[in-house]
């Protein structure tokens, strides 16, 4: 837990892998998470909460079951609980995520885009 400001950009400059989500700060049971990501997620669902992903750099689309959202730089959308989404990035983005301590990004799902919890930059 850090007592000092954040900058996102410097942060962002030290993610080297895409996919791979590193907590920045917590709010109570909540972490803020920063991502770079690239190209097409896996289908995947959080049975207990949601998913607030916030576009810092970029555009994104998450595709849900009965539609695709599409998100520029400086828009957000959050994923309801249960519901199923991938995550796309034509081309490099920059993404926040809000969500609980110890969501891992890929669902009950565990592959070679299962990241590790809890790495703080």
């Amino acid at each position: 837990m850090t007592e000092s400001k954040i900058n996102l950009k410097s942060k962002l400059e030290s993610i080297k892998d895409y996919w791979s989500p590193k907590v920045i700060a917590e709010l109570n049971d909540y972490q803020f998470k920063l991502a770079k990501i690239k190209d097409e997620f896996v289908w995947h669902e959080h049975n207990d909460t949601d998913e607030a992903f916030i576009v810092i750099e970029g555009s994104i689309e998450i595709e849900l079951e009965s539609r695709t959202v599409e998100l520029s730089k400086g828009e957000m959308f959050v994923v309801p609980k249960g519901a199923k989404h991938k995550p796309i990035a034509k081309g490099e983005a920059h993404i926040m995520l809000i969500e609980p301590r110890d969501v891992k990004n890929t669902g009950d799902i565990e592959n070679e885009l299962t990241a590790k919890n809890d790495i703080w930059i």
